[in-house]
């Protein structure tokens, strides 16, 4: 393991600890009122944008239906519908928020050809803030998928919504063919032993203390566009039981965004949701204990 997935380590752990001695702030919720265009704004183009009106339970046109969103939404900004996931894109970063999907055998079979896909930009986002292929062009990383194209064979239309560029995040390429590939191995062979698995991926901008014993959160950004590069990223995955035991079981991840250690098991890589829920600015774990009536447990660090 290396010093500075240690030192992202130990920022985590103490994260988690001061969320246990303090309490989660709700803001009041509403509408905004629409403001006039004035001075330079007035005058930019204006690129219109689909409105996504975003239930509680979304189901999506898959071979069984089934509600992606059962478990509510981390937040409500940006959020996008496709054949195989529902997302929250930010605009800042150029990539995902995060990407929600729910696994079952009824996803993972069928004839979808990977090969007949390719990446592509998303025109619902305004060309201010839209990712392109240039600009991951040259740049030593890897297109990373959120919610992976394997997962969605049941169609070649949900596997070719997997490659817009807004289900996508720079990850580097050692660690998206084998640390990540295998974490999503993992999330499919889940589906043998759990009557649904629900995954939500997303990009963490992570500090790391320096030599002046201060912490700073230093990435990356590539392309014309200014793509965001991730230092880190997560899974939270719901797994529900089936009828007889019932209740459901949490899993969340974390790995650093740099080549990592096939012999490391990806338990190692475990944390509490609440560290990841303070890194990244999203709630999952309110929704997860309101849906399944408190019956929930969560898998440790090995």
């Amino acid at each position: 393991m290396t010093a500075k997935w240690r030192t992202t380590l130990a920022t985590l752990s103490f994260g988690a600890a001061l969320g246990a001695s303090t309490s989660r702030l709700w803001g009041p919720s509403g509408g905004q009122e629409e403001q006039p265009a004035v001075g330079l704004l007035g005058r930019l183009p204006v690129v219109p944008v689909p409105n996504v009106h975003a239930a509680y339970e979304l189901t999506l046109s898959r071979p069984s239906g089934g509600a992606v969103m059962k478990y509510g939404f981390p937040s409500l900004s940006n959020i996008r519908t496709r054949e195989s996931y529902v997302s929250s894109y930010d605009p800042r970063t150029r990539t995902p928020a995060w990407v929600i999907e729910r696994l079952g055998g009824d996803t993972l079979g069928g004839n979808a050809d990977r090969k007949r896909c390719d990446f592509k930009e998303d025109d619902s986002v305004h060309v201010f803030h839209r990712a392109t292929n240039g600009d991951y062009r040259g740049s030593g990383l890897d297109r990373g998928h959120m919610a992976a194209a394997a997962n969605h064979k049941w169609s070649q239309k949900a596997m070719d919504d997997t490659f817009y560029l807004t289900n996508v995040a720079p990850q580097n390429p050692h660690m998206n063919q084998n640390a990540w590939n295998n974490l999503e191995k993992l999330c499919r062979s889940l589906t043998k032993l759990y009557a649904n698995v629900y995954v939500c991926t997303g990009p963490l901008y992570l500090p790391s203390q320096e030599a002046d014993g201060k912490l700073y959160v230093h990435y990356q950004v590539l392309g014309t566009n200014h793509i965001a590069v991730p230092t880190h990223f997560f899974k939270v995955l719901v797994l529900e039981r089936d009828g007889r035991q019932g209740g459901v079981e949490l899993r969340s991840y974390v790995l650093p965004n740099e080549p990592v250690d096939e012999k490391i098991p990806l338990e190692r890589f475990l944390v509490p949701i609440e560290t990841i829920e303070r890194a990244s600015g999203l709630l999952f774990l309110p929704n997860i204990v309101r849906t399944s009536g408190g019956a929930v447990t969560a898998a440790a660090n090995k």
